[in-house]
């Protein structure tokens, strides 16, 4: 158990430094910082900087930010788009072959959304992920939330919770959701399916479902988006059903970017979003030769 305890801590203590750096290059664009000064920022020699990312990335930080670039995302659209259009095609069970996808949705019913989960018992755990601390809750249909929490505020991702589940019985379950946990960041290939119930308008949950076609290391437009649910011209409306998305990371909105190459605002901070990107890109590309 200690040792279990200490691997968390690394890995939360990892993530905050990872998202420092980030910070401190959003702040910094224009003059784009030297990598020492930006481990300087962060309290670490260079050496300690580049040891950070490998542990957590698998890569240098110098190939890291190279990720996190304009011309990259524009390079990464381009380079998507034929994948998209496999994966789109061949529909959701199909992309799920093609790219190892293993998440199904359940949709609530409109009794169920009138309802606000009345008679239901949600289970929720709070535990370390490669990105900080999340709020895990699950139900007997499956994940219904998946929150990453600002700091350490764990009040607030509660009040979250209830907030999309009013009527809901809550229980903190942490040894119960941890395997459940465990089995969402994990990069085992072999990972169970996982279920979501979700509950959304149709426009929603048809948005949320295009989402989860997109797979890691790809990455799409609002406009782009749009289409492919059969709403040419409503990335506005899009964009909110991305922004209200209630399961992070499964549910991978962070794919969605600008056709400019900005990476866009995140539910869950900017910062976070280039994280995640970042660290999927290590996984598929990592370093050049």
């Amino acid at each position: 158990m200690k040792q279990k305890t200490e691997q968390n801590d690394t890995m939360d203590r990892d993530y905050r430094r990872i998202e420092e750096a980030i910070r401190y290059l959003e702040e910094n664009f224009r003059r784009q910082p030297e990598l020492r000064e930006i481990a300087d920022r962060i309290g670490l020699s260079e050496y300690h900087f580049q040891r950070l990312f490998r542990r957590w990335a698998g890569v240098s930080p110098k190939r890291f930010l190279q990720f996190l670039t304009a011309g990259y995302a524009r390079e990464l659209l381009r380079s998507s788009r034929s994948v998209l259009d496999a994966a789109f095609e061949a529909g959701l069970s199909g992309a799920g072959r093609l790219h190892d996808l293993t998440v199904n949705v359940h949709a609530a019913t409109p009794g169920e959304l009138k309802h606000r989960g009345a008679g239901l018992t949600i289970r929720y755990g709070f535990h370390p992920s490669p990105f900080g601390t999340s709020l895990l809750a699950t139900t007997p249909r499956g994940i219904c939330a998946l929150f990453f929490l600002e700091g350490d505020d764990r009040e607030g991702a509660l009040g979250e919770l209830r907030g999309l589940w009013e009527e809901a019985q809550l229980l903190q379950d942490q040894e119960g959701t941890a395997p459940l946990a465990e089995a969402v960041f994990s990069t085992d290939p072999r990972r169970k399916h996982l279920t979501l119930f979700l509950q959304g308008t149709n426009f929603q949950i048809k948005v949320w479902e295009a989402l989860l076609r997109l797979p890691p290391g790809t990455a799409a437009t609002y406009g782009q988006l749009a289409g492919r649910v059969g709403a040419p011209g409503a990335a506005r409306a899009v964009g909110r059903a991305v922004g209200s998305n209630p399961v992070s990371f499964l549910i991978p909105c962070h794919r969605i970017i600008r056709q400019s190459g900005i990476l866009g605002e995140y539910r869950w901070g900017s910062a976070r979003k280039k994280a995640i990107l970042g660290w999927e890109a290590a996984r598929f590309l990592g370093e050049e030769e």
